[in-house]
């Protein structure tokens, strides 16, 4: 059901999401969550299609804002839609002159009732999240790095304006990468000296990947260009060889070691709803993620963060006679990579 209102109020979308629930049949509104989308005009159907993909899981009222020109009489037009492609309700607000500027008093209204919020900015991202009207609503706050023109600048941005509870789909698109590094260490090994990541040029998921190594296994670690898709290789430096994952067509990826035979492992690039999902399974503040992005914003070859959990896994590769041997750091490396895995349910386009 699309229910059209121009020059509306928030109280006559409220009246509209409401008749509409009882003419499908289902009164109560049965969602986890509030997902709330900024977007623009061009890049809204596609923000739309991943959103409402990703409500199939996650059952939520997904309100989409986009703003109009900033000129000219202040006026809501929306769009209401129940029952379409999913199980969740979607509300598309068209914000014009004045308006743009009060996004939050239009959206506040519309949240459900005692449940969390969740912001999302698919285009290009504020430079400080947790500071915009719209996402100091919000308990998470998603952006995209690659959504701009400089996307390595962006998310350094990102770093230094960092709240709990800000997260990239730059970190997001690497959970297959850190998942299978932290498995493979998990396994015997030798000292570890050094690291490489391989993918195409000004790739933020290439810099979180190598500042996640760098700050785990506390040795430096470089990022190299390649001809993409994506990333295309880890290299892990033993003194006996190197530990590799190569995936050069963004689908499989191989996992070789020394003296052993290599394994094909899947590892596609995922679509946008599939990353949209994953963060709406956790709504705490990833802490992972946060050592990472500033590990990303000091620079790769300063000291490691000392925050307790590095303190850590510090002293219990001392205890094993090395920062990276025998798997010394494979404890702490498997529990950042499960991490996303271990959060509540409702409450983590481009690809890697």
């Amino acid at each position: 059901m699309n229910i059209d209102l121009t020059n509306t109020t928030t109280r006559k979308v409220l009246d509209a999401l409401s008749a509409a629930r009882h003419r499908m049949g289902g009164p109560a509104t049965g969602k986890v969550l509030t997902l709330v989308v900024l977007t623009e005009e061009a890049s809204q159907y596609d923000a739309v299609r991943a959103s409402t993909e990703a409500a199939r899981e996650h059952p939520c009222r997904i309100i989409v804002v986009i703003g109009r020109s900033p000129h000219g009489e202040s006026r809501l037009d929306a769009e209401v839609r129940v029952g379409e492609t999913g199980p969740g309700e979607t509300v598309v607000l068209r914000l014009y002159g004045q308006l743009i500027e009060h996004a939050d008093s239009v959206v506040l209204p519309l949240l459900v009732p005692d449940t969390p919020v969740v912001a999302w900015w698919p285009g290009i991202a504020p430079d400080k999240p947790a500071e915009e009207a719209l996402g100091a609503l919000a308990q998470r706050r998603v952006t995209d790095a690659r959504g701009g023109s400089d996307p390595l600048g962006t998310l350094k941005k990102l770093a230094e304006a960092y709240e709990p509870g800000d997260t990239d789909f730059a970190w997001t698109r690497i959970t297959g990468w850190r998942t299978l590094l932290a498995a493979t260490l998990d396994q015997p090994h030798d000292d570890i000296t050094g690291a490489r990541v391989e993918a195409d040029p000004h790739n933020p998921s290439a810099a979180l990947l190598a500042a996640w190594l760098s700050d785990r296994l506390a040795v430096p670690c470089t990022v190299t260009e390649s001809h993409g898709p994506g990333i295309t290789g880890v290299r892990l430096t033993t003194t006996v060889g190197d530990i590799a994952i190569t995936r050069p067509d963004g689908r499989v990826a191989t996992l070789s070691r020394p003296e052993q035979p290599d394994r094909q492992v899947a590892l596609h690039r995922r679509p946008t709803s599939e990353l949209l999902a994953e963060e709406l399974r956790r709504l705490d503040p990833d802490e992972v993620y946060r050592d990472a992005v500033l590990r990303f914003a000091k620079g790769l070859d300063g000291p490691a963060q000392t925050t307790p959990e590095a303190e850590e896994a510090g002293g219990e590769a001392e205890a094993g006679g090395g920062a990276a041997k025998g798997g010394g750091a494979a404890g702490k490396t498997t529990e950042a990579a499960a991490a996303p895995a271990k959060a509540p349910r409702g409450g983590r386009g481009k690809k890697s």
